[in-house]
């Protein structure tokens, strides 16, 4: 079994909360502390676990213990032997959920999970989080396999302080280095109607949360003032009473609709 060490002024816990059978977390009220989660949409990035200073706040618990092994192995009545899955590219650390963090100044990385350059960090950002406050950290850009370094950011969560309970809220996140501000659009499938979640939204910034009816919708990216689309995510149900963000990720150039550094429009719940 994998142990990880967390430092007590530093985690206040893994996650904030307990996480419903969907994996979504229920934030019904402020919590202590600072709120953050972690995405890999680096292209063509390694996985990686992601560090707050040299702590470490994401990773994949390792089966290599569990049975124990032919061969037996000290660290796993220790240590603990680690995994080297990590959070691989188009996905977030620790199951999308947030880690919950004491206030303050932070330098954080994201450090190789593999085998080879375990442990080399490919990002680094300092950034200040505010007590009560929720954020997102992205790996972006594209990975330089020469430095072997990748852009980051990080933006702040801002839910709204009344929220409507008998609709959703979301948002739009460009995580595309290489895009111009994009513009995307949200189809209701039933209804036909379209609405805009975030307009003309540049590299590294986010659109504000909007609440929309419940419904399963066509998402579409375009560039601004373009009426060709980028990037489609078809038939996502957006819940009532839940928050959602949708990132953008890739590679604008890309035209292939199987690439895996195609332009992609990525659904991830807040709560």
């Amino acid at each position: 079994m994998t142990r990880i060490r967390l430092i007590p002024a530093l985690l206040a816990a893994s996650v904030v909360a307990a996480c419903s059978k969907d994996a979504v977390q229920s934030l019904t009220g402020p919590t202590a502390g600072s709120n953050i989660k972690f995405y890999n949409f680096g292209v063509n990035a390694p996985s990686v676990n992601f560090f707050a200073n040299d702590t470490k706040v994401t990773a994949v618990s390792s089966t290599s213990c569990t049975p124990p092994p032919a061969v037996p192995n000290p660290a796993c009545g220790t240590t603990g032997v680690e995994s080297t899955t990590g959070t691989a590219y188009g996905a977030a650390g620790n199951g999308g959920l947030y880690s919950s963090i004491a206030p303050g100044q932070y330098s954080f990385s994201g450090r190789i999970s593999t085998t080879t350059d375990n442990g080399l960090s490919i990002a680094k950002l300092s950034s200040t989080l505010a007590d009560g406050k929720y954020y997102s950290l992205y790996l972006s850009g594209f990975y330089n396999t020469t430095t072997k370094t990748v852009d980051a950011f990080v933006v702040e969560d801002p839910f709204p302080a009344d929220i409507d309970f008998t609709k959703t809220n979301v948002r739009f996140v460009n995580a595309i280095s290489n895009s111009t501000p994009l513009t995307v659009y949200a189809k209701n499938t039933a209804t036909g109607d379209s609405v805009v979640i975030g307009s003309s939204i540049a590299y590294k910034a986010a659109s504000p949360f909007v609440a929309i009816p419940a419904a399963v919708y066509d998402l579409t990216a375009r560039a601004s003032g373009s009426n060709t689309a980028v990037s489609v995510a078809t038939a996502v149900s957006l819940s009532v009473a839940r928050v959602y963000t949708v990132s953008a990720r890739g590679d604008i150039t890309v035209v292939s609709t199987t690439a895996a550094n195609r332009p992609i429009l990525t659904t991830t719940a807040n709560r």
